[in-house]
């Protein structure tokens, strides 16, 4: 099995093209990734700094979160272009004019006189920094000889893990220190680094370009269909989903777009995106597991922090150190996971992958009020081993029956699933939290009698101590919020670690074997 595996990845270099060798290929290496790394941190890094953008421009806290809706809006909508893109003007053109203008809009976000300025040149990031993720992930697996080709997915899949548990460190770090300004100035010097790497080593390298037909009724059912979805799950919990009007019109419109866009794609002779990819039995199971993956995974990434800041005291910045130690495993497990995939096998990864966030999602979810902050990082720890088990096999799983051809369209197609999954899980999470928590907070408050014991021993001690009967009550409601929340929060998790386990069942499902380095079980 293992002979039929390393076979298949050759197909990567059918036109002659030789993978990088010796310092060369550290360089490409560590390029690609921080375009990746760059790209992913930029959806995370500016949430922190939201509250300071909206006193800088004088625009109400609901308005500042178009900051982030407006860059994650134009991205989605980039991402499932990446193959055509790539294939009409080429990989690498496209990566690096696509990286120089991410530091362009970067500076332009920087130096933004008014919220509207900000707006538009987060919109550009958006649209031209989408491709550098999908065309990263292709270029680093062409970089590497077949059998190392499982090491540089892990080392890829290590920058989406990282990124988005670094971004609000870096984030509050650069706004309480610096100036929220520089959250996007930083980009600048790393982008241009970045750009001028890729050029240099892989000049001669490109893949022919195809000058197709623009699908321009696909391009727009897509834009309209996309960025409607995107705009409802940002905004459905800020305007309380479906009994809002404007929500209801968005989805109406978002789901007459994209099932006309699907209609239309599966009929037009050059489509804008290729779903036929969707025929492939891996790529449509990797898919299906990334989506639901990245589900899990961010419920945990936001519900997490905002329980920490919101109930727990901590700071932003606190509250990221927690976060981070999910990231110091995954550093070191997922390229330890991609140099191993095809001893171990996709499958077996996958399945260690999902299980140890499903033991990190649970024991992070026995937790009460008075939890103490070395505990909560431990049980993040582990849930690092477990992200980096689940992305690095889903990587190889979803890229093993593509021919080089349509790796730049797989990899858009699955990160743009990727990043749904993750909008959708924060959009539903958040708002299940919060209504749980009101839920929690009515029955915690029903059960508080004169005939509790341990209510009238606290009130009599208040009492003692001078507190008057109002500060009592006020109090009291806190305490019943902060369990109430506790509830909340420990609940979410523990769909999320069983979401992941569910999973299991269906990666074993794919077939080896899987060609980017997966191994053959």
């Amino acid at each position: 099995m293992a002979d039929t595996t390393q076979a298949s990845l050759q197909p990567s270099f059918s036109e002659g093209v030789q993978p990088l060798h010796g310092y060369k290929l550290i360089l490409a290496t560590f390029a690609l990734g921080l375009g990746s790394f760059m790209n992913i941190l930029d959806i995370s890094i500016a949430n922190v700094s939201l509250p300071t953008i909206a006193g800088d421009f004088a625009v109400t806290p609901a308005q500042g979160t178009w900051v982030i809706t407006s860059y994650a809006v134009s991205e989605a909508i980039m991402l499932p272009l990446t193959g055509w893109l790539s294939s009409r003007f080429g990989e690498i053109r496209q990566f690096v004019i696509a990286t120089l203008l991410f530091a362009l809009a970067s500076a332009m976000c920087g130096l933004a006189v008014s919220f509207p300025m900000l707006l538009i040149s987060r919109v550009l990031q958006g649209i031209v920094g989408a491709s550098m993720i999908p065309l990263s992930q292709a270029l680093i697996i062409k970089s590497f000889p077949p059998e190392k080709r499982g090491m540089a997915l892990g080392i890829w899949a290590m920058t989406t893990i990282v990124a988005p548990i670094m971004g609000p460190i870096i984030g509050g770090w650069l706004t309480d220190n610096y100036s929220w300004r520089w959250v996007f100035y930083i980009n600048i010097p790393f982008a241009i680094l970045c750009a001028y790497l890729v050029f240099w080593l892989f000049k001669g390298r490109d893949n022919v370009r195809v000058k197709k037909p623009i699908d321009k009724v696909g391009l727009l059912l897509l834009a309209v269909g996309i960025g409607c979805l995107q705009i409802m799950l940002d905004k459905g919990n800020e305007l309380d989903w479906f009994s809002s009007s404007v929500i209801v019109a968005i989805a109406l419109t978002s789901f007459i777009a994209l099932v006309s866009f699907v209609l239309w794609e599966l009929g037009e002779e050059h489509p804008v995106v290729n779903l036929r990819l969707f025929q492939l039995k891996n790529f449509r199971i990797a898919s299906i597991c990334l989506f639901f993956g990245s589900f899990a995974f961010y419920i945990f990434v936001v519900i997490g922090p905002l329980w920490m800041q919101t109930q727990l005291g901590y700071t932003a910045f606190t509250a990221g150190l927690v976060m981070a130690s999910t990231g110091l495993l995954a550093i070191v497990a997922g390229p330890f996971f991609g140099s191993q995939l095809p001893k171990l096998g996709a499958r077996r990864v996958a399945t260690l992958g999902f299980t140890c966030f499903a033991i990190g999602a649970i024991f992070s979810s026995i937790t009460t009020s008075d939890v103490n902050y070395h505990y909560l990082q431990h049980t993040r720890i582990i849930m690092g081993l477990g992200v980096a088990g689940f992305f690095v096999p889903m990587t190889a799983i979803s890229l093993s029956q593509l021919r080089p051809d349509q790796m730049a369209a797989g990899s858009g197609l699955t990160n743009f699933l990727r990043n749904l999954g993750g909008s959708t899980g924060t959009a539903i999470g958040i708002t299940v939290w919060q209504n749980e928590a009101i839920r929690n907070h009515a029955i915690i408050t029903e059960s508080l009698s004169t005939n509790n014991l341990a209510l009238t021993n606290m009130q009599d001690q208040l009492t003692n101590a001078g507190i008057s009967l109002e500060g009592q009550l006020q109090l009291l409601d806190l305490m019943v919020s902060s369990q109430a929340y506790v509830l909340s929060t420990n609940h979410l998790l523990t769909l999320a670690g069983l979401m992941m386990l569910s999973l299991i069942p269906v990666v074993w499902f794919a077939k080896p074997p899987f060609g980017a380095g997966g191994g053959g079980h």
